[in-house]
């Protein structure tokens, strides 16, 4: 493990980044994507002792994926006061890097928090996808020494396998969605064209008529066409 780690860490940014993830993000459940995500970035980038993936979802942001309990700990602290670099950075989708927590300035509060817990930087990088940010990626040291640029430039390597995963996610629940409602347009056409057949059957009227019959019931009880078509074939059935 040790000697991966470290090969992995003479390698370009990108390079290493594609052979520490070793997996295919398409196919992949979206959860198990972002963990491996944090789990790099832990390996692979110097400075690195604990990482985390937030998700924003209705406004509300989440620990999806994190290495260790320090890192969910800093999260939440700042989910609770509704500020903090990993929230700015997943809603703006930009970096955050705050160097040294000890003389933090913007985030007083967060990085008192952090020096507490023994925590000298952290950077938090936005997860965007096209013209807004779904989360980010939350990075947190335990030993002197910031960032430097290497280490922001892995970071935004696996921020955007990260930010890839999340897409193909809502991607396929927007199919899935869409599909879904295909077929129960589909279902509601085939109930509706029974219940016009019985109706042309029992009141010998055409098919205009008949369609005309269940749109009127429709109308006067305030209930779905649907529902309506399928109560006529209930009938017929018993």
């Amino acid at each position: 493990m040790t000697q991966s780690r470290d090969r992995s860490r003479t390698l370009d940014p990108r390079t290493a980044a594609h052979v520490a993830l070793g997996v295919v993000i398409a196919g992949q459940p979206v959860g198990t994507v972002l963990q491996r995500v944090a789990q790099v970035s832990k390996d692979t980038i110097p400075g690195v002792d604990e990482a985390s993936v937030t998700l924003m979802k209705g406004g509300r942001a989440r620990s999806v994926a994190f290495t260790g309990p320090l890192a969910v700990q800093l999260d939440e602290r700042q989910y609770d006061d509704v500020f903090g670099p990993c929230l700015d950075a997943a809603v703006s989708g930009g970096t955050i890097v705050i160097p040294d927590t000890a003389t933090e300035s913007t985030y007083r509060e967060f990085a008192r928090a952090a020096v507490r817990q023994g925590v000298t930087h952290t950077l938090s990088m936005g997860l965007p996808i096209g013209t807004s940010s779904v989360g980010g990626l939350n990075l947190y040291g335990l030993r002197p020494g910031p960032y430097d640029e290497a280490a922001v430039e892995l970071a935004g390597v696996l921020a955007g396998y990260a930010a890839i995963a999340v897409a193909n996610a809502a991607a396929l629940a927007d199919a899935v969605e869409e599909i879904e409602g295909l077929r129960a347009a589909m279902l509601s056409r085939a109930v509706i064209e029974q219940a016009k057949g019985i109706l042309m059957r029992d009141r010998r009227c055409t098919a205009d008529e008949a369609f005309r019959m269940l749109v009127s019931t429709s109308n006067r009880s305030n209930r779905k066409l649907r529902d309506v078509a399928a109560e006529v074939v209930d009938g017929a059935q018993r």
